[in-house]
């Protein structure tokens, strides 16, 4: 479930999708698809195969995997909204205050 909501972002954000240094000419943000539900949907749906993963082996090893990929999709995802909000100063403010970062109703 969690890689297929990955790929339906990925598929969905099109053009749109790279780093943040990743220059556009003409870049657009996208808020509908699974971009409705959470802001980092692509990280979303990697963390819950992984916890999925982690629950179905009853691994602790997954379960580190999952904590520190978890941390670093933050941090990455803080990165990726600071260059959002120079380059959709009003939109991006919006959008942030209707949608979460990885956790739909949460965080």
């Amino acid at each position: 479930m969690g890689l297929g909501f990955a790929i339906w972002a990925r598929v969905h954000i099109g053009r749109n999708w790279g780093t943040p240094m990743t220059q556009r000419d003409d870049p657009e943000l996208v808020t509908s698809g699974p971009y409705r539900f959470v802001r980092h949907p692509i990280y979303s749906g990697i963390l819950v195969a992984g916890v999925g993963t982690a629950m179905a082996l009853l691994s602790w090893v997954w379960v580190t995997a999952v904590v520190l990929t978890g941390i670093y999709f933050v941090y990455s995802a803080t990165v990726e909204e600071r260059y959002m909000n120079e380059r959709f100063p009003e939109s991006y403010q919006a959008y942030k205050r209707s949608t979460k970062m990885l956790v739909p109703f949460i965080f």
